[in-house]
């Protein structure tokens, strides 16, 4: 008997969604062409800077960070974008990157809206199917896809709009250069008006407009940099927002996976006997990653799991521990030959070690497939869809695969990773029929993708108050950077001229950066294999953990040299745009003030992505057991701000990322198998951990174009609570969580 689709449930799309399209741009005029041309080979090679083969002194993301080149990657394929207008006089763009809380889809409407001079309510924003055509222009990832858009989708708004007003000159023949576009329409003389749907296709008949298809000055914008709430927050909000966890196929079943119970561990044989003739049964399958356990519906699939017998062969780690990993990332860090002496000033040489940690969205991996006639149809949410569709291909050998991508219930780089896509085609073509196969909350903390375990090793020396080296090494258990957006890194930078190295390395020389002028300046990561742990992008990357490391040894030697730790922090500061977001951060989370006792004050800086952030925090840690940030105050300089309010929430999102991991959230590994199997023993932080204060400062603009925003929260908020809870103790944290 099928399930009938309930009101929570969506029923599957049509393969050819039907609508009436006036008019479509796809290149967007020659414009758009000459603009991508322009920026894969003028300011590539402009960027580029060092000889082929060499990392450039200092570190590479001073002259060129990843989001440039992610611009350079995506730049080709920037004229296969689509953007419509239908008869309802609604302009609709198909986005090839993956809304997942991000905002991205509200910046989108914003930057469409501002252009075209069209109501916000009417754009919309559709998320794009795999389309291996768009080739890296598919990827969400590094706080990059605002700064890829901001040129190619304001120019060709900009091309639109001038051949709708082209069109509109020529229909009421009058001057284009007398008509403003406003209100979702063409505004001629005499507040004669044509809505855009009317004059679409007159519009697409236009070869060349007869007025400038320029995009608008920043001193003319009258959307971006108001401060938008999220185009989609009622809808998420209400529940009329759907997610892949709605969708219900005709003849489907429900499938839930038994997983091994250490890390990498394969099944050797399993007994279904006990579940066959219970209620809901539809069958098992053994998958590459365990047994698939199928039902009519979801709770008798998960309660169906807990019975079936499996006899498991043990994962490559079963004879290790959190401790016994990181002893092998400390010796690694000592090992390596970075001397730092100062025969004539001190000198600090300090290890820090932080834990795996669970990427933990409130959304649990789900996917359905629907896998028959040697062809797969698979929705799942993915930050990288056209590797989702080759790994689909390669595990189940079906050649047609065609991947919808669905919008995701939180990320942190989860999505870049697409597990229960490729399971849910497998168990669909074992088993042949459609499926939705979900992870249990169990099965995403102990099996998902995890912030790698690290030790950072940090040595100094100084003189005077003043720094005159500085060596930061990083030993990491290996990020996995095998879903595509590896290849993107290693094949762009070679052709920028940067040189070739493992993605990994890539991207940390791409991100990773010293803001401080401490003398000779040496970074660098240093991976661990281990076999067995599934290791993923979480938010910040490396970040996250290289921010906390640095900025206690800062506190330490501004310590030492009786500096105050602010003040320190702003005479050292590389630029001016640092400087400012340290002073404006000091001014309005009043510095220095007196605290009580067990209570105190922490400050930290960070660069990434164009973008430059200042956090202070006041923690009371009268109980180091029980540590409670009560007041953070984050200024920000994005650049040009498009949304300040999606600022502010990405900073908001960065500050409890931090509380969570600093404080109190990791993982531990006992023989090979992960402790924590959910929020309650994964202890991420809860409205009561938040702080009762919180400001958030955007500065006005600084720059002509947008920085990232969604990996500066975490480091800049991860470093001042770290240092706060420091001065408030009187301790010297160097293990993390600190409550672990």
């Amino acid at each position: 008997m099928v399930h009938p689709a309930t009101d929570h449930e969506e029923a599957a799309p049509a393969s050819g969604t039907r609508r009436r399209r006036f008019l479509t741009y796809v290149a967007a005029a020659p414009m758009l062409t000459i603009a991508g041309k322009f920026v894969l080979e003028g300011e590539a090679a402009a960027a580029a800077g060092p000889v082929a083969g060499q990392l450039p002194l200092p570190p590479v993301s001073g002259l060129m960070d990843f989001g440039d080149i992610m611009e350079i990657a995506t730049a080709p394929t920037m004229e296969l974008m689509k953007l419509e207008f239908t008869a309802d006089n609604k302009v609709r763009f198909e986005l090839p990157r993956l809304e997942v809380g991000q905002g991205l889809n509200t910046a989108v409407v914003m930057l469409l809206a501002e252009e075209l001079g069209a109501r916000t309510s009417d754009v919309v924003v559709e998320l794009s199917d795999a389309r291996p055509e768009l080739l890296f222009n598919q990827f969400t990832a590094a706080s990059s896809s605002v700064r890829t858009f901001w040129k190619p989708l304001r120019q060709m708004a900009a091309t639109a709009r001038a051949r709708l007003m082209t069109a509109a000159a020529k229909k009421w023949s009058v001057s284009a250069n007398s008509l403003t576009a406003q209100g979702s329409g063409i505004v001629g003389p005499g507040g004669r008006k044509a809505t855009f749907a009317e004059l679409a296709k007159d519009a697409a008949k236009v070869v060349v407009p007869s007025v400038p298809a320029t995009p608008k000055k920043a001193s003319e914008f009258k959307v971006l940099g108001k401060g938008m709430t999220r185009s989609d927050g009622r809808a998420i909000v209400t529940g009329k927002a759907h997610y892949v966890s709605d969708m219900k196929l005709p003849n489907s079943v429900v499938a839930v996976v038994v997983r091994p119970p250490t890390l990498g561990g394969e099944v050797e044989s399993f007994d279904d006997s006990a579940i066959r003739n219970a209620s809901g049964f539809k069958g098992t399958a053994e998958i590459s990653s365990g047994v698939a356990v199928c039902a009519e519906y979801t709770w008798q699939a998960m309660e169906l799991a807990k019975k079936l017998q499996v006899t498991w062969k043990s994962g490559p780690i079963t004879d290790m521990s959190s401790a016994d990993i990181q002893a092998k990332l400390a010796d690694m860090a000592g090992s390596l030959d970075d001397s730092v002496n100062d025969d004539d000033g001190d000198e600090i040489d300090e290890g820090f070690d932080f834990a795996f940690v669970s990427h933990a969205p409130m959304e649990v991996n789900y996917a359905v497939a629907d896998v028959k006639d040697g062809r797969a149809e698979v929705w799942v949410p993915t930050q990288s869809p056209q590797d989702a569709q080759k790994d689909i291909a390669a595990k189940i050998g079906v050649l047609d695969v065609k991947v919808h991508v669905t919008r995701a219930g939180g990320s942190f780089g989860r999505h870049l990773f697409h597990d229960a896509a490729v399971e849910a085609a497998e168990v669909s073509k074992a088993i042949g029929k459609p499926v939705k196969l979900m992870w249990t909350r169990n099965d995403d903390t102990r099996h998902g993708r995890m912030r790698p375990a690290s030790h950072h090793r940090v040595k100094a020396s100084f003189r005077a108050g003043k720094v005159r080296s500085w060596s930061h090494k990083m030993a990491s258990v290996a990020t996995d950077f095998t879903h595509g957006l590896g290849d993107l890194i290693t094949s762009t930078a070679v052709e920028s001229g940067i040189g070739k190295l493992p993605a990994a390395q890539l991207y940390f020389n791409l991100t990773q950066s010293v803001p401080y002028e401490f003398g000779a300046t040496t970074i660098s990561l240093h991976d661990l294999d281990l076999d067995g742990v599934n290791t993923g992008s979480w938010r910040s990357v490396h970040s996250g953990t290289f921010r906390v490391a640095e900025d206690l040894v800062v506190d330490q030697i501004a310590e030492k040299a009786g500096s105050d730790p602010a003040n320190f922090r702003l005479d050292n500061a590389k630029t001016d745009r640092a400087k400012a977001v340290l002073q404006k951060v000091m001014e309005e989370g009043n510095w220095g003030r007196r605290m009580p006792k067990g209570h105190a004050q922490g400050i930290s800086m960070h660069e990434e992505f164009k973008s430059v952030a200042a956090c202070l925090v006041e923690i009371n840690a009268a109980d180091p057991k029980k540590p409670r940030v009560t007041k953070a105050v984050i200024v920000v300089d994005a650049g040009q701000p498009l949304n300040p309010k999606g600022i502010e929430a990405q900073m908001m999102g960065g500050l409890t990322d931090a509380i969570s991991t600093i404080l109190q959230a990791g993982i531990h590994i006992d023989n090979g198998a992960v402790r924590e199997g959910s929020y309650g023993d994964f202890y991420w932080a809860r409205q009561g951990n938040t702080p009762p204060e919180l400001q958030i400062h955007v500065m006005p603009a600084t720059t002509d174009e947008p920085g990232g925003v969604g990996e500066l929260g975490v480091p800049v908020c991860g470093g001042a609570i770290a240092c706060a809870y420091a001065r408030a103790t009187g301790t010297r944290p160097r293990s993390f969580p600190i409550n672990f």
